[in-house]
């Protein structure tokens, strides 16, 4: 090859290496952010027959989400959220739930109804399509940590309504989510987001207090995105 083809072929392949270079340097140091409404709906999974879930309940789930690119189609998600979710619960024996200033007793098949909130703050991978017409795809997996701030439960049957519960709740969960949706572009960076998660938790949301039924339960929860990124 002669000489001066050689040298042409070494800065050409230069020129795309430092392009891609200051591509990937770009991405990286991107950082984008959004706000988000969520309704939510909860219902509980237990481990043991002793507990049965007992239908949903509808919740909110609303903050703001962050997202630093490292590549151009792919980024690390987080944010901050305020999650209210709850659902029912129902025993096959009688057992006493405990609160701040008394106990009482819930008969066999009664059921309690919970409504909890969270302070959540997920950790994931967000992955993007490459924008088609005015929409892009999207797909987000991760872990959710979480800590409960407020608890209430109903109990019809012993008319309790709106008792405080954190007694009967354990303060930190941890649980993973998967969701997928579409962003349609305004203009520049700004999109309107919407989407489907589904997120559950790992660690038993309910304590097992003194002759309780020793049981996991899990928090389950169905998330429909109404968002917009800028």
């Amino acid at each position: 090859m002669p000489l001066m083809k050689k040298i042409i072929l070494l800065r050409a392949n230069a020129f795309l290496i430092a392009g891609l270079l200051v591509s990937s340097s770009v991405f990286a140091q991107e950082i984008r952010f959004g706000i988000f409404a969520d309704p939510v709906i909860g219902w509980f999974s237990s481990d043991t027959r002793e507990t049965r879930n007992e239908g949903a309940r509808p919740g909110f789930n609303f903050g703001i989400t962050f997202n630093r690119y490292f590549a151009r189609n792919y980024s690390f998600s987080t944010g901050i959220s305020i999650l209210n979710a709850g659902g029912r619960l129902v025993t096959y024996d009688t057992i006493t739930m405990y609160f701040n200033n008394f106990n009482t007793e819930v008969h066999a098949g009664k059921s309690v109804v919970y409504k909890i909130q969270y302070i959540n703050v997920p950790l994931g991978l967000k992955f993007e399509s490459n924008q088609i017409g005015y929409i892009t795809f999207f797909s987000d997996v991760g872990l959710d940590p979480k800590v409960v701030i407020g608890g209430k439960v109903d109990i019809p049957s012993a008319s309790v309504k709106g008792e405080t519960a954190m007694k009967e709740l354990n303060r930190i969960n941890l649980g993973y989510h998967i969701a997928a949706g579409i962003s349609y572009s305004l203009g520049g960076t700004t999109e309107i987001v919407l989407g489907l998660g589904f997120e559950q938790n790992f660690i038993d949301i309910t304590k097992d207090i003194l002759t309780q039924p020793r049981d996991k339960i899990s928090h389950n929860l169905l998330k429909f995105r109404l968002g917009i990124n800028f």
